[in-house]
């Protein structure tokens, strides 16, 4: 990752500044598996913390958190846990493609980045924003940039000044091939601004 933030800082002064101001990030490694994507789907559009209250929460219950033990619960369960109808859809519909061998987490570090997306997006509920974190956190792909993420735009709208998701797109290819090591940094950036810090693994 070293190697990666002297690239990005020669290619473009945003990321000079970022460091200068904030320092380096602390790159997490979060668990590949079952449990950080169900962690990871309830991590859309909450924050980090709500969703980690609610996971803690799904983890005291059961005694195993696997595709079998989620699939039986009912509804009313994941309610009392705080999971709303959509994202116990979207568990039950992760844990029965692992339990009907339609998906087996356990290849997918063997495959291409593009082989992941495609294999993560045939699951309900599981979209691009879902699959650009566990590429990056899980499997330490170097080249991603979730431009579905509103603190990674808000960054670089800021600053940068651009504001069309094209248009952006664009820009950023810039950083190839470590958009992942970028992201970091715009995330330390986002977060270190507003004196916030988040631990990811519950």
């Amino acid at each position: 990752m070293e190697k990666a933030f002297e690239f990005l800082q020669k290619k473009d002064p945003i990321f000079r500044t970022i460091i200068a101001q904030y320092g380096l990030p602390t790159i997490t490694v979060r668990p590949q598996g079952f449990a950080t994507l169900v962690l990871l789907i309830l991590e859309q559009q909450v924050s980090v913390d709500s969703a980690k209250a609610t996971f803690l929460k799904i983890k005291l219950h059961t005694a195993n958190l696997n595709p079998e033990t989620l699939n039986s619960l009912s509804d009313a369960t994941f309610r009392s846990f705080g999971v709303s109808r959509q994202k116990t859809t979207y568990i039950k519909a992760l844990a029965t493609a692992i339990i009907n061998n339609e998906i087996d987490l356990d290849h997918l570090p063997l495959l291409t980045a593009a082989e992941v997306r495609e294999t993560l997006i045939k699951i309900k509920g599981i979209g691009h924003w879902t699959i650009d974190v566990y590429l990056m956190f899980c499997l330490q792909s170097p080249d991603i940039l979730p431009l579905g993420d509103i603190a990674v735009i808000n960054t670089i709208t800021e600053l940068l000044d651009l504001n069309d998701k094209s248009q952006i797109a664009r820009y950023t290819q810039n950083w190839q091939p470590h958009r992942s090591a970028a992201t970091f940094l715009l995330w330390h950036y986002y977060l270190r601004k507003r004196n916030r810090t988040i631990t990811y693994s519950p």
